[in-house]
């Protein structure tokens, strides 16, 4: 199954303006974020840019772009959009939508979405980690993924995802890691979808592949990769990297 990695980005952040271009150790965020995603090897590398502005920066580090219409609603449209402006002829069946936002990434999370989707059969794959910080468990802005895991808990069916503490009772949580891997059908089929009524309650766009009876299939990983959403967690990257 042939893959390439799309990664959204555009400037219209409200907690950090113009996130995609915020300097890190000399470089944009979103060329840090084109290089982990080269180092995972699976294919190559495109940026749906909302702006022209990312396109050139990209562009000029080496990277690929495309540009995409700036209205469109989600990154998964932005992907869609790239994917189909990029490759006409349909060369590649399969497509890894990885956040701009995540400069840090261990290229493996890559590798390991990807190779869930092409072994699990399934047409959506994601990650998902333990969750550790106890305050994180009732933290509405921490994504959380029920998954119904296998014997060795590597790997399972998401039944469900939620903004609240979920499931009830003992037992670890999971925080859901927002890389998305889809089939090419599936991803064309997501974006025809209409918004649903979960994804509306809980704002959170992969319900309306489960109300729709999409299987996704989860990884789990050890460790949530750092997502640049304010200005703190730009310190944080910022400092992460310059010590490396």
């Amino acid at each position: 199954m042939s893959t390439i990695i799309v990664i959204p980005a555009r400037l219209g952040s409200t907690r950090l303006p113009r996130k995609p271009l915020a300097d890190i150790a000399g470089e944009a965020m979103i060329v840090r974020v084109w290089r982990q995603a080269m180092k995972a090897g699976i294919g190559p590398v495109l940026v749906a840019a909302a702006e022209e502005e990312i396109a050139q920066t990209v562009r000029r580090a080496g990277g690929d772009a495309v540009l995409t219409d700036a209205a469109l609603p989600s990154g998964s449209d932005r992907v869609h959009q790239a994917l189909t402006r990029h490759d006409p002829q349909r060369q590649f069946q399969a497509v890894v939508n990885l956040q701009g936002d995540l400069p840090a990434l261990d290229p493996e999370a890559i590798r390991r979405v990807a190779g869930t989707l092409r072994e699990s059969g399934a047409g959506i794959a994601t990650l998902a980690a333990p969750i550790v910080d106890d305050p994180e468990r009732d933290n509405p802005s921490v994504v959380k993924a029920v998954v119904a895991w296998n014997s060795g808990g590597s790997r399972g069916r998401a039944l469900y995802f939620t903004r609240a503490r979920a499931p009830a009772g003992d037992g670890p949580l999971f925080h859901h890691v927002g890389i998305y891997a889809f089939t090419r059908q599936a991803l064309e089929r997501f974006v025809a979808l209409p918004v649903s009524p979960l994804e509306l309650r809980e704002k959170l766009e992969q319900l309306r592949a489960l109300e729709a009876g999409m299987a996704i299939e989860v990884a789990r990983i050890d460790a949530v990769p750092l997502s640049v959403d304010t200005p703190q967690d730009l310190e944080q990257a910022r400092q992460m990297i310059g010590r490396t």
